[in-house]
């Protein structure tokens, strides 16, 4: 199985360049069928799943590097692990190393019903976060209010950063973990309190325009990141501790990945319309 994720879309855009020509998709799980000359770490017939590239997932078989690829359990299957592993790993930086979210912490969730949202939601739960979650749907608030959210604001419905502060007794939140970018950017900055965090970590309306910086210290002298997962799992150590996290909680119950959407490797391109459109919720994998 191949996971479709939104940086595929930027990819496939050019918003992100990448060397052409190119295939799309930097994450997959499968059987090993080779291994290269020194390869001790694996065998033929291992359940592996990767998810930081090379770019080129969307294929019946990829060649990747060892050093990119962990084992998977016995209780992950497949697609799950391919609807799974770089949305459940970007969570899992944002949540315990780019902001580490303690107990009582008040956190927004933008576009919460998505596949890195759903996991963010039942992972801030876990941790024992006062969760806020935004939806663009009744139907998907329905979905959010199911794993947990404490609270679930309606964009174009609610003023949500009126709303965050009513829910947090006038102070504002902790964080804020915006993969939408452009068109919840300004209100993101207006649900933190001061000294809170700003986290862009996608752009699914768009790249957020150039601001001042000054706007961070009007608002509260609030932190700004922009970060990437590549850089959270660049070494072969930091890896193996996201992906142990990750599994982990799967394995345990305490993040539930619902069953993703399946297109034939064939209609990927109708799979980056429907979730261009906003269309889908939870993951998406394409199978061959």
């Amino acid at each position: 199985a191949s996971g479709i994720n939104f940086i595929d879309t930027y990819h496939r855009t050019g918003l992100y360049k990448i060397p052409m020509p190119s295939g799309l998709g930097q994450e997959g799980a499968g059987v090993v069928d080779a291994v290269g000359d020194g390869v001790s770490a694996f065998k033929v017939g291992d359940r592996v799943g990767y998810c930081s590239g090379p770019i080129g997932a969307y294929a019946e078989q990829h060649v990747i590097k060892a050093d990119r690829a962990v084992r998977l359990p016995e209780s992950i299957s497949y697609d799950i692990a391919a609807a799974s592993m770089l949305k459940g790993m970007t969570a899992r930086y944002l949540l315990r190393k780019t902001f580490r979210v303690e107990r009582g912490n008040a956190v927004v969730v933008h576009a919460a019903a998505g596949g890195v949202g759903q996991i963010l939601v039942q992972w801030g739960v876990r941790l024992g976060a006062d969760v806020i979650a935004t939806v663009g749907h009744e139907a998907k608030a329905e979905i959010v209010q199911s794993l947990g959210a404490q609270h679930v604001l309606l964009i174009g419905r609610d003023d949500v950063p009126k709303r965050v502060r009513e829910i947090t007794g006038g102070i504002g939140a902790h964080v804020v973990y915006d993969g939408v970018g452009k068109d919840t950017f300004e209100m993101s900055l207006d649900c933190l309190r001061p000294l809170g965090m700003m986290v862009i970590f996608g752009n699914a309306s768009g790249a957020v325009p150039p601001f001042n910086p000054l706007i961070l210290s009007q608002k509260g002298s609030l932190f700004l990141t922009r970060p990437t997962l590549g850089h959270y799992i660049a070494t072969r150590a930091m890896l193996d501790e996201t992906a142990a996290d990750l599994f982990a909680v799967i394995e345990s119950g305490a993040v539930k990945i619902a069953p993703p959407t399946h297109y034939k490797l064939a209609d990927a391109a109708q799979a980056h319309r429907d979730l261009e459109a906003r269309k889908t919720t939870g993951s998406l994998v394409l199978v061959p």
